[in-house]
């Protein structure tokens, strides 16, 4: 909804609740004893004065932050406050508002009554007495204790604080003309790392620079009792940094060879892009089992989790292994170059996701791409892990009836939720389905141009200009075509709504830029030796394109590919594997018992339980196992080998 259509929407609403007409009385009228005002629009225009901010991290026992806020106020009359709905990088409508309580309003020392909107229920509506200047604000962010209720963000070593979960602000101003002046404290002998500017850090309180309020939201904060700093770029024109939180001491113990090949990533995006738009980066890393996990993207900053052993078993969290490079090329990707229907006034406008094939799909891309080049993954396992995923969209059952472009409402639509049949609803597939479409534009340039261009052309003519400047720039689809178009003439407005918006026989196969980089998709009887050390980190055991399962390390089917042998017997997840063939359940036995039915008539003979109910299938499979890997197509020009090595001008 556009903003003007908002404003009238909730004014109609006030009239239809608070009008007169009896007809209307007795029907959806809420029990409030004063009329709600509609929320103004945002507009381009300074709020007057700047708002404070305190916040207390120190309970940590009980999870619980204390936040005081002071706010200038220009008048008497109703005033409503905003609490973020639609988080940036979450692409949903997901703010947590209901981890606030213990709310208060007072201005000179006197109490205010408050009233929570009904239409915006974000917005929490007081009346400002005659003759205030400013009012106070405090309120409990009770954090997430157990996973269960939320993502945690606060164990006893360390913190994570995204400060938009705990902040309210002003209806009617664009986010950028608001300003913060934030303080926080934090328990004794704590350290933190944030993309925001220390005015000075004394007795465990950080004051920090006056900041508007869309950078102060998009600039988290990572603290914690055990913390390390890393200078990424030694002697770089902007500093690049990573700020490690760790569980106990011992995990921020890394190599100076694995410390250097976080350097290669950094030296490698300014090779692909070849400009920064960042007056400094800070990368937040916990190294954790107990802090919540996440990836999230900022503008000169990142929200990143890893395993416990990221630092001192290295070879046993391939999991994680493209993490960084994929945060950090957001930086270009997303924050600075932002789709059009993102840039939004404030944090409560409704985003669209239409372009989030380019601003999830290219980033899914190129953080893969730079994590091989660095060295932080080798060509080998990044083949196979592009194997997983061209098995996954080259067989996907869902692409007979919904749209790769359809997927980017999924944040919204689905919110991320669990779902009962991934491979045929699908979900947020423009990450890695539209990792393979900037694949085949990759290698579609490089096959015209005879090796001369690449979409490392269009990195650094549509993210590599304006070096330095970190004002978000717009962009439409219509951008995103002129630009290919500069780097190599084609229709690239048929070729791209083609992959986007066809679905069944008629959309293309996800695997021509496979193809064409000189590789094609075949199934073996051994994983590659990517899926190998991912499932086995994972505990998870795939049998998804043989029986069409996959288990995790209780022999529980954790997923049923829709059309599978194990569908049409009339299984879903949540089922336990007892026996198989006579014997007790592993996956060793699973494998066994569809390696010995190929090529004959024996049938498979599976045992399940699911709660106290039991079962016995047979399977009538006989094409023994399948995983998928990538095989080099004879005479074929390497592109694939091309796109992956390191950039050495």
């Amino acid at each position: 909804m556009m903003r003007s259509a908002r404003l009238l929407a909730s004014a109609c609403a006030a009239a239809l609740l608070f009008g007169s007409a009896p007809a209307l009385a007795q029907v959806g009228t809420p029990a409030l004893d004063r009329a709600l005002a509609p929320i103004p629009a945002p507009r381009d225009a300074p709020y007057p004065g700047v708002i404070s901010l305190e916040m207390d991290a120190t309970d940590l026992d009980r999870r619980i932050v204390s936040v005081k806020q002071t706010i200038p106020v220009t008048g008497p009359g109703p005033m409503i406050l905003l609490y973020p709905s639609w988080l940036p990088g979450n692409h949903g409508p997901v703010g947590p508002v209901d981890d606030i309580a213990d709310l208060h309003f007072s201005a000179n020392g006197q109490p205010l009554r408050w009233v929570r909107h009904t239409v915006e229920t974000n917005g929490f509506q007081i009346d400002v007495p005659a003759g205030v200047s400013s009012i106070d604000v405090s309120f409990k962010w009770l954090t997430p204790i157990d996973g269960s209720q939320g993502r945690v963000v606060i164990t006893d070593e360390m913190l994570n604080i995204q400060w938009e979960k705990a902040v309210l602000y002003p209806a009617g101003y664009d986010t950028s003309g608001i300003t913060m002046r934030p303080t926080l404290r934090l328990p004794a002998g704590w350290r933190y790392g944030t993309a925001l500017d220390t005015e000075s850090f004394e007795n465990g309180l950080a004051t920090f620079a006056p900041i508007s309020l869309e950078h102060f939201a998009d600039s988290p904060l990572f603290a914690g009792a055990h913390y390390r700093q890393v200078d990424l770029d030694p002697g770089g024109r902007s500093p690049v940094r990573l700020n490690i939180v760790a569980d106990d001491p011992d995990m921020l113990a890394a190599t100076e060879a694995h410390i250097e090949l976080h350097r290669n990533l950094v030296d490698q995006a300014d090779r692909l892009f070849g400009a920064r738009h960042f007056n400094h980066y800070d990368f937040l890393l916990a190294v954790t089992d107990r802090l919540g996990g996440i990836g999230l993207e900022h503008h000169r900053s990142s929200e990143n989790s890893v395993d416990p052993k990221y630092f001192t078993a290295s070879n046993d969290t391939l999991g994680d292994r493209d993490l960084l490079g994929h945060e950090y090329v957001h930086s270009w990707n997303g924050k600075w170059r932002r789709p059009a229907d993102q840039l939004t006034a404030n944090f409560n406008e409704p985003l669209q996701n239409s372009l989030l094939w380019v601003y999830e799909g290219q980033t899914q891309y190129w953080g893969q791409v730079l994590t091989t080049r660095a060295g932080l993954l080798s060509k080998e396992l990044e083949l196979g892990s592009l194997a997983m995923t061209a098995a996954t969209y080259g067989l996907s059952p869902g692409r007979a009836w919904r749209a790769m472009q359809d997927t980017t409402n999924d944040p919204i639509i689905a919110q991320r939720r669990p779902q009962p049949w991934g491979t045929f609803q699908r979900s947020e597939d423009y990450y890695s389905e539209g990792a393979l479409i900037w694949l085949d534009a990759d290698t579609w340039i490089r096959e015209q141009s005879g090796g001369r261009r690449s979409l490392d052309d269009f990195a650094r003519a549509f993210f590599g200009v304006e070096d330095g400047n970190w004002d978000p720039a717009p962009y439409t689809f219509d951008d995103i075509v002129r630009t290919l178009n500069e780097v190599q003439p084609n229709d690239w407005a048929a070729f791209l709504r083609t992959r986007l918006d066809a679905v069944g026989a008629d959309a293309p196969m996800p695997l021509d830029g496979i193809e064409r980089g000189g590789y094609r998709l075949v199934f073996k009887e051994e994983p590659n030796a990517y899926q190998k050390a991912l499932y086995s980190e994972f505990g998870r055991n795939d049998f998804q394109y043989s029986l069409g399962i996959r288990t995790d390390s209780a022999n529980r089917i954790s997923l049923v590919r829709w059309g599978s042998p194990a569908f049409e017997a009339g299984l879903t997840s949540g089922w336990e594997i007892v026996a198989v063939n006579g014997r007790t359940a592993s996956p060793g036995a699973i494998s066994e018992a569809i390696t010995a039915s190929k090529g004959n008539a024996t049938p498979i003979e599976m045992m399940l339980k699911k709660g106290e109910r039991f079962r016995t299938v047979r399977f009538d499979y006989h094409d023994g196992l399948r995983y998928p890997h990538l095989e080099r197509i004879e005479g074929a020009p390497d592109r694939l080998g091309d796109i992956l090595a390191p950039r050495r001008r």
